[in-house]
């Protein structure tokens, strides 16, 4: 007896559209984009529920007072459905289940439904698991970002990805769940502590050295300014970067990431790595700064740059006070060898398929490999902590 087989094809496209929308004072009265943005959605009445970094509170100690102030005259349409919701921010706090079940269960607790808001307010991490509980509840909150590091304004905020590590391994959870909105203050980025204003230029550098050599020419001449923090100097940078952060995920072809390749993700197999080996003391720009440096020492042992050009990267990113070099990148795996390099397969398994690497092919293009030489990476990190040393890198 033959067996026939119905086979019914089905096809779904749907458009999706959402603002990324950078201002100053958001929360101030005479500012109306907030409002704006949640009339958009109908007169309501809307539930709301904030989310908000914990790290927030010194740098800015009247930031709860003021979106209090700001949401007060809208009280008819607009309701506050659960007490502001701390959240510790950095990498640490996206590190298992409980921070997010934290967050869904004041979701729950709140009575929030699809047409209600989760308003995160906070670095990439907040971000990533306040957007992983919310598109988890009900399958799908409605979720504003509003990020506050150089860091998450320039990149991890405008995309469409949220997530949390697990397993021993970054973003092992996650989904893809595009915001409802996304609104940068660009006021938030003048109080920040040193260290989330220079390590969010790393992704900044890493957009313009595969993307757009304009931009990275721009940094070069830009890198004193960095450095005293001129915030004037730092916001086209952000936006340009955001910029083209948005673009590549509406243009690349592959915006939930069917495929193996991941430009944006140049300089993040090792940076990824020594996360990890480091216990978060390194942030996620200071290791994508050195993954970045590492990458392109490759790149120029293989001829894809020229010496000059890996030279004129390294100066940019130590110039503008990025990290070049830590010890754990000499760290011993239990079975030997280099640790660091166990993360090009722990790269491999997290992109699926064929392990793709992104490579600079000279500064503003890139080309992708499926291939790395261990022999030639690890000759790579030599040739980068003689640089790093030569350039008064600390610990090279």
């Amino acid at each position: 007896m033959k067996t026939r087989n119905t086979t019914l094809i089905q096809h779904i496209t749907v458009p999706y559209e959402y603002p990324v929308v950078f201002t100053h004072a958001l929360f101030d009265r005479d500012n109306p984009t907030l409002a704006r943005l949640l009339r958009r959605a109908g007169r309501g009445p809307h539930r709301l529920m904030l989310c908000v970094d914990q790290g927030l509170a010194e740098p800015f100690p009247h930031l709860l007072a003021e979106i209090h102030g700001y949401l007060k005259p809208h009280a008819a349409w607009l309701t506050e459905a659960h007490p502001p919701l701390l959240v510790p921010g950095g990498e640490g706090s996206k590190n298992g289940w409980n921070g997010v079940r934290e967050i869904m269960a004041a979701i729950g607790n709140a009575h929030l439904d699809r047409h209600s808001f989760v308003l995160a307010i906070g670095g990439g991490s907040l971000l990533d698991i306040v957007g992983f509980a919310a598109a988890l509840v009900h399958r799908g909150i409605r979720l504003i970002r509003i990020p506050t590091t150089v860091l998450a304004q320039c990149d991890a905020a405008v995309g469409v990805k949220n997530g949390m590590d697990e397993h021993g391994q970054k973003n092992f959870v996650g989904t893809f769940a595009p915001p409802y909105a996304v609104l940068n203050d660009l006021d938030l980025l003048r109080k920040l502590p040193p260290r989330y204003w220079t390590g969010g230029l790393a992704e900044i550098f890493k957009v313009a050295i595969i993307k757009d050599a304009a931009l990275f020419r721009r940094l070069q001449r830009d890198v004193a300014a960095l450095r005293r923090r001129e915030a004037a100097v730092l916001e086209p940078l952000v936006i340009r970067s955001a910029k083209i952060h948005l673009e590549h995920i509406r243009d690349g072809g592959d915006p939930f990431e069917r495929g193996s390749a991941r430009p944006l993700d140049f300089g993040h197999w090792s940076a990824h790595k020594l996360e990890r080996l480091t216990h978060h003391r390194l942030g996620h720009g200071e290791a994508v700064a050195i993954g970045i440096a590492l990458d392109v020492c490759y790149a120029a042992g293989r001829k894809l740059l020229t010496e000059p050009e890996r030279d004129a990267i390294l100066d940019a990113l130590h110039a503008v006070g990025l990290p070049l070099w830590d010890a754990a990148c000499l760290a011993e795996a239990p079975t030997g060898g280099l640790a660091l390099l166990e993360g090009l397969e722990e790269f491999r398994e997290h992109l699926g398929g064929r392990l793709t690497i992104t490579l600079p092919h000279g500064i503003g293009a890139r080309v992708e490999v499926n291939r790395i030489d261990r022999a030639a990476m690890a000759d790579a990190l030599d040739t980068l902590r003689v640089a790093a040393r030569a350039r008064g890198t600390a610990g090279a």
